[in-house]
């Protein structure tokens, strides 16, 4: 498993609601439902977010409007359009908070985070310390209230963040991670939906329990390699995924159409040495290495083809941006035969440059 991990999710309660709650104190204490509005008539369109006032009536995310009013018939509620400019500004003070207590923090909504702690904990013990004090400061200087669950991994962190709604706080302990999730649904677990939780019922598979007994072999047979393998993972508690720091979560691409679809190695690859110093010249400004190049080929047919190299060290060498990018267009038209329209290279696994940090070319 590693090094120990202490990572934190934090989750903004209701947060549109939430956030115009705030903008507006005189809607607390009744339904407030955030709305995308069709435009088509006054009641065309699905909800965004309820607050639990409104929840307490049946309201949820993804529901008609007209549904929702339906249900909150003499409830004396607000109904509002969505604001994201608003929220995105709500959302910047409260990361802006959280960034100082974690070394890494990946933004992975306007109202979600996940933050590294590792280094800044002795033990969960303080985590959850921490934890208070994230939530405090949150409320004090944002307004806001929010839920933070805090485990050795991602998913664990989550499954806490989750389990502990609204504005609560739940620590979840390496011994104890067996403990909190196998009497658990399976559609707890992060990314299972509906239909993977019916078809894992139809396989005898109800709790968390019943997946970390099962077969990860008919597992992979059943739902592929990729799924199977996160499924069997999950239901032990397993995740290496790391909490991905800005720069390390992004990407950099540019794709061009060509003046005519080919199949001509000589026609693309000067399209493609461009492409790899308008990149790299990015990369550089922005201080960024990186350690994945990739190509994205739409055919004559409109399909979209990526092919990807992973580097056995960061870089930000122009040479071998060029090279490997090269080399996966080649590989690409020989496994082919659509010509290309469009071309473009990407770039990501990024890491910061340090000072007098070598890379890759200084080995090769």
């Amino acid at each position: 498993m590693g090094a120990r991990r202490v990572v934190l999710l934090a989750d903004l309660d209701y947060f549109y609601s939430q956030a115009e709650e705030l903008r507006n104190p005189s809607m607390r204490g009744k339904p407030v439902v955030v709305c995308v509005y069709s435009g088509r008539t006054e009641e065309s369109g699905v909800v965004a977010t309820a607050n639990y006032e409104a929840r307490k009536y049946g309201v949820r995310s993804g529901m008609p409007i007209a549904l929702a009013k339906k249900r909150l018939s003499g409830a004396d509620p607000v109904f509002l359009p969505v604001d994201f400019p608003y929220y995105k500004e709500v959302s910047e003070r409260v990361i802006g908070i959280m960034k100082e207590y974690s070394d890494q923090l990946e933004q992975v909504g306007l109202d979600e985070a996940y933050l590294d702690v590792s280094n800044r904990v002795e033990d969960f013990a303080e985590a959850e310390q921490l934890a208070k004090e994230i939530k405090r400061r949150v409320l004090q200087e944002a307004g806001l209230k929010l839920t933070i669950g805090v485990g050795p991994n991602k998913i664990i962190a989550k499954m806490a963040s989750d389990a502990a709604k609204p504005d609560g706080l739940m620590v979840i302990r390496p011994e104890n991670v067996e403990e909190f999730i196998s009497p658990l649904p399976v559609d707890k677990i992060p990314g299972v939906g509906k239909k993977t939780a019916e078809r894992l019922e139809r396989m005898g598979i109800k709790t968390i329990k019943d997946l970390a007994q099962f077969d990860p072999v008919r597992l992979v047979d059943e739902f592929g390699e990729s799924l199977g393998a996160y499924l069997h993972a999950a239901s032990r508690g397993e995740d290496e995924d790391p909490v991905r720091g800005r720069a390390e979560a992004g990407s950099m691409s540019r794709i061009i159409t060509l003046k005519e679809n080919t199949k001509d190695l000589k026609a693309v690859l000067p399209k493609v040495d461009e492409i790899c110093e308008e990149i790299h010249e990015r990369a550089v400004r922005e201080g960024v290495l990186f350690r994945t190049i990739g190509i994205i080929a739409i055919t004559s047919d409109l399909g979209i083809k990526t092919r990807t190299k992973s580097l056995p060290a960061p870089t930000d060498d122009l040479g071998t941006l060029k090279r490997e990018s090269s080399e996966l267009v080649k590989k690409f038209l020989q496994s082919t035969d659509k010509e290309i329209r469009r071309i473009g290279v990407h770039i990501s696994d990024f890491t910061r440059r340090e000072k007098g940090q070598r890379t890759l070319s200084g080995y090769i």
